[in-house]
């Protein structure tokens, strides 16, 4: 792959070896991440968010850093806790004593890539203050439209163990989600090498000293979002997501099952996926590959199902086992 240039308007194929090469990057400063990688990659494809929950310390916020730096985007973080107001996300009017007149100052949502750094503790209010932003890419001020940057993507935290004085994301807000990662613990080998960097002088604040530099940009996700959307689905993978969402809406254990946006979500990012791993056509596997990224937090348990020790994932795997898949 030639060197990382900017300025440069690059093929699909460039584009694309350009993404793929990211994981790599990002794994000089991040061990064992690459699925949470590949998941962000995924959404900026997409023009999607990412919701991505895991206990403290499992490096969220440095992988979200590491992939901004990797792709030469700017990023904030805004930490969410009970007394955060919409206007410290969104931006506030401030009046400026020189010309007697109203300014807007933006706020952190006006940025790349925002970390949204558990977001279940802070007030619903504030919560949907990203809705606009995440959906729509822009912030009203005054009934005037401000536009985001391009691209923009919404990473958000949550921690899965500890829920007092937490407000969880109602349905609707966590469909606004394209993808939901669960990062889990690193296995023994990935802690050892992690601890081993660090007692090698290894630091999370200074990203340049551990060698991350930039292998990608917007112009290669601009690239990457086109060729995407050429990615060819045949009819038969088509009936193939309808028939998997469907199957979550008549699973016995569920009481919410996929909607047609969490079938649509699917198709994106299958496609998406397709592309990456070099094709230009959507096979089952991809379909299987992203299903439970796409679809876990579309769907909710029934509370005996609960009790009885049923997990989402668990359903959705034995939704893939019985949905019958096209040959």
């Amino acid at each position: 792959m030639s060197a990382f240039t900017p300025e440069a308007t690059p093929s699909a194929d460039e584009a694309r070896a350009a993404l793929v090469a990211l994981r790599r990057e990002v794994a000089k400063a991040v061990v064992g991440q690459d699925e949470t990688v590949t998941a962000m990659v995924v959404a900026l494809l997409c023009r999607g968010h990412v919701l991505m929950e895991g206990v403290p310390g499992v490096a969220k916020t440095l992988l979200v850093r590491t992939v901004s730096a990797a792709l030469s985007l700017d990023h904030k973080r805004v930490q969410f806790t009970p007394d955060l107001m919409p206007g410290d996300v969104t931006g506030s009017l401030v009046y400026d004593q020189h010309t007697a007149k109203f300014e807007f100052l933006k706020g952190p949502v006006f940025t790349n890539l925002l970390l949204a750094d558990e977001i279940n503790r802070t007030p619903p209010k504030t919560q949907a203050s990203l809705l606009e932003a995440m959906e729509e890419r822009q912030v009203t001020v005054e009934g005037k439209p401000a536009p985001l940057p391009e691209p923009f993507m919404v990473a958000a935290t949550q921690n899965p163990v500890e829920y007092e004085g937490t407000y969880p994301l109602p349905e609707a807000q966590l469909d606004r989600f394209l993808l939901k990662v669960t990062i889990p613990l690193p296995p023994r080998a990935a802690e050892v090498e992690m601890l081993g960097r660090h007692a090698a002088g290894f630091d999370p604040g200074d990203l340049e000293a551990a060698g991350v530099t930039a292998v990608a940009g917007a112009a290669e996700l601009r690239a990457g979002r086109l060729a995407v959307e050429r990615v060819r689905v045949a009819p038969e993978v088509l009936g193939y997501i309808v028939d998997l969402c469907r199957a979550t809406r008549q699973s016995p254990s569920l009481q919410l099952g996929a909607s047609p946006r969490g079938a649509t979500a699917l198709l994106r990012t299958s496609r998406a996926w397709a592309w990456l791993s070099g094709r230009d056509y959507v096979t089952p596997d991809d379909v299987k590959a992203l299903a439970k990224a796409t679809l876990r937090h579309r769907i909710a348990l029934r509370p005996e199902a609960e009790l009885e020790g049923a997990t989402t994932d668990g359903i959705l795997d034995g939704v893939l086992a019985s949905v019958p898949v096209p040959r």
